[in-house]
């Protein structure tokens, strides 16, 4: 996959380093705006140098290679993030505080609509994060930070363009942002071009075909993505209040195979390497021989307030709104649109952080969201549904010497009312969480968190092809291959969860160890039922308990002063177990992986190289199939001379030296969509 440098990121760097500022984050996803260290919830943060680095065309490529994190590739212009082996509903994906709200939760062949190229952070809550974001958090939360509402006014106009092109899969790419106040108005926009050509990858995409070339192509995997947005804020002398419009088109093909090659979804089921006879042939005439593609369309408007003291007993007071029209279309190799999905939603968060009572400082808040989801078409097995969902949270920490301690409490009410005659279904769920965190010395940190988490059912759990009582009707699930079976009787699902942590802070160095344990009660997923229609799997949706449990390992080390510069070693890794009640294991799991980087830097110069080994995945689950380890080696290097007042940046990246055949584990494609092979991204960047 490509990776993209951030300018957004770039202009957060150059700021700090003008104003001679360390760079310490803050953490916005947690509304009391905690730095990392002061809290015990397992969490991950992109910024800076470091966002630099691993930022891509897609949110799960961005986030692949950081301890508890995997990326779900469906071709190159798919990457769904994983968290602790959790992907799809169980992982909420926020802009700036509020949900995504597109349809990539619903299959694994529909994009994450963020752009991680154009952010300042990412902040990731590995685990669950029912409390703060409600139930579709309970395998973790990432919360995409651009700045889109200013949060600032800027004293002199600043901005930046980069342009970049990789060989791999012939990308190019421009990014392009600026901010600037008159008065009391600050202003942001930022804009985005990338178009891409078919994938280059190692020998032949499909797995075990004996004909393999040396150098081959990943048919129908190209695409063009555009976006832009413009964003204004008034400050005022208590706070601000400001409002962001947004606009993303995105347009990718889907590899060969995948709508044609089935995959199970999220426990079990049975594995068909291919299914033959007449029903195949129909559907191969059906979607065309060039494939399906994706034809992406999302509105977005945001508002935010903030302010200082505007109540007795309140420091601050928070409040987000936005309105999402998402649209996106299937266009079938006739040119035809086969499926068209729409997901039109209002969402509203409100916090308050409350001045302290005695040694005890906390917020709490309201979420409230009102949306309709529709498939209409061909292939469209999900009816129009109505979902509304409320809750209230609240989250207090108290400080005791050397000792914080945090608890949380969370109320949700979810609301399901789908057309055509399948039953209205209301949920009540019920979150807590109690950590500590304890200060042994200024190098030592210890934590412990403890939370119960409780899902709501998603809509495709609930009503995929309810109410046909006709097999013959039954509406096969394009991107699996697979007759998927609704339940509208599931009941929530519910996760103990525990974490451990230890932390150690050097001169200049660290290390960070966690270790987790997610015990669920009624844990949802597709069960195979043995029945075929026209030789296409049946599968219904059912629950069953299961356990994951993991060791997730990062640390940074200074080597040496050498030449003027820093020699710093980075050695990460992690691993993920998940078992059935039954003993079989959890299908689509990361395996285990140790990495490590090794860099030179000083004021002018940043030289790196960083090695990823993955191991065998020879847990796959029943009936699915073994994915082999991969070695992976990149190497880059940036040159940034100050260049007329302003930050000039050159910098070269070879991605997969060793041109290694890359099948993630995760991913429904890894039988006929490797990641990509040996390629060279090189680019510059003006930041001012």
């Amino acid at each position: 996959m490509k990776r993209l440098i951030p300018i957004a990121a770039a202009l957060v760097a150059a700021r700090a380093a003008a104003e001679q500022l360390p760079i310490e984050h803050v953490l916005v996803t947690v509304p009391l705006h905690k730095k990392t260290a002061e809290t015990a919830l397992p969490i991950t943060v992109l910024s800076g140098d470091e966002l630099h680095r691993a930022a891509s065309a897609t949110i799960g490529d961005t986030l692949a290679n950081q301890p508890g994190l995997a990326n779900a590739s469906f071709g190159p212009g798919v990457g769904q993030p994983v968290i602790r082996g959790q992907q799809g509903a169980r992982v909420t994906v926020l802009q700036n505080g509020t949900t995504a709200a597109d349809a990539s939760a619903l299959s694994a062949d529909h994009a994450v609509s963020v752009e991680p190229l154009l952010a300042d952070s990412i902040e990731v809550l590995r685990g669950p994060a029912t409390l703060l974001y409600g139930g579709g958090a309970i395998g973790g939360v990432i919360n995409v930070l651009d700045n889109r509402v200013p949060t600032t006014l800027p004293d002199a106009p600043s901005g930046g363009i980069e342009y970049r092109r990789d060989t791999a899969s012939d990308m190019d790419n421009v990014v392009g942002r600026l901010e600037a106040a008159t008065g009391d108005f600050a202003w942001h926009f930022d804009g985005l071009y990338r178009d891409w050509s078919e994938m280059d990858v190692p020998g032949n995409p499909v797995l075990g075909d004996d004909e393999r070339d040396e150098r081959g192509t990943l048919q129908n995997s190209d695409g063009q993505t555009r976006s832009a947005t413009l964003g204004s804020s008034y400050h005022f002398g208590s706070g601000f209040v400001g409002l962001a419009v947004s606009r993303l088109e995105n347009e990718y093909g889907i590899p060969p195979g995948a709508h044609g090659h089935h995959h199970d979804e999220e426990l079990e089921g049975e594995h068909d390497e291919e299914l033959e006879g007449d029903h195949d042939e129909e559907h191969e005439d059906e979607h065309g021989e060039e494939g399906i593609r994706i034809d992406l369309e999302q509105t977005r408007y945001d508002a935010a307030l903030h302010l200082h003291e505007p109540l007795p007993g309140l420091e601050v007071m928070r409040g987000f709104v936005s309105y999402t029209d998402y649209e996106h279309a299937e266009i079938e190799g006739n040119g035809e649109v086969g499926t068209r999905y729409t997901n039109e939603s209002w969402e509203a968060r409100l916090e308050a952080v409350h001045q302290p009572w005695g040694p005890v400082h906390g917020v709490f808040g309201l979420q409230v969201l009102d949306g309709r989801f529709s498939a209409i078409g061909e292939e469209a097995f999900i009816p129009v549904t109505d979902r509304r969902e409320a809750g209230l949270f609240l989250l207090e920490d108290y400080h005791l010497d050397d000792w914080l301690f945090e608890v949380g409490l969370r109320l949700d009410r979810d609301e399901r009312d789908p057309r055509g005659g399948a039953p209205d279904r209301d949920f009540t769920a019920f979150s807590a969480s109690g950590s500590a965190v304890w200060s042994l010395s200024p190098a030592w940190q210890f934590g412990l968190a403890l939370s119960r988490a409780e899902r709501a059912p998603a809509i495709e759990e609930l009503y995929s092809n309810t109410g046909i009582t006709d097999p013959e009707a039954w509406v096969v699930h394009a991107a699996t291959n697979a007759i998927e079976l609704g339940n509208d009787d599931l009941d929530t699902e519910v996760s103990a969860n525990l974490d451990l942590s230890v932390d150690w802070y050097g001169d200049d160095n660290s290390v960070s160890v966690t270790v987790f344990y997610n015990d669920f009660s009624d844990y949802i997923g597709l069960l195979a039922t043995g029945q075929e229609v026209d030789e296409v799997p049946v599968y219904g949706y059912a629950q069953e308990d299961a356990q994951f449990y993991g060791v997730e390992v990062e640390s940074d080390f200074r080597l040496a002063s050498l030449a003027g510069g820093e020699l710093r070693l980075g050695v990460f890794g992690d691993t993920i177990r998940g078992e059935l009640d039954g003993g079989a294991d959890v299908p689509r799991l990361p395996p285990m992986r140790v990495g490590a980087r090794l860099g030179w830097s000083d004021a002018t110069w940043d030289v790196w190289t960083q090695v990823l080994d993955a191991a065998d995945q020879d847990r796959p689950g029943e009936n699915e199939e073994e994915t082999a380890g991969y070695t992976r080696w990149d190497a880059g290097v940036q040159f940034s001379p100050t260049w007329g007042g302003t930050d000039l940046q050159l910098f070269a990246r070879l991605n997969n030296i060793t041109d290694e055949e890359i099948r993630l584990s995760t991913s429904f494609l890894r039988e006929v969509a490797p990641e990509a092979g040996r390629g060279v991204e090189a680019g510059v960047r003006l930041v001012f």
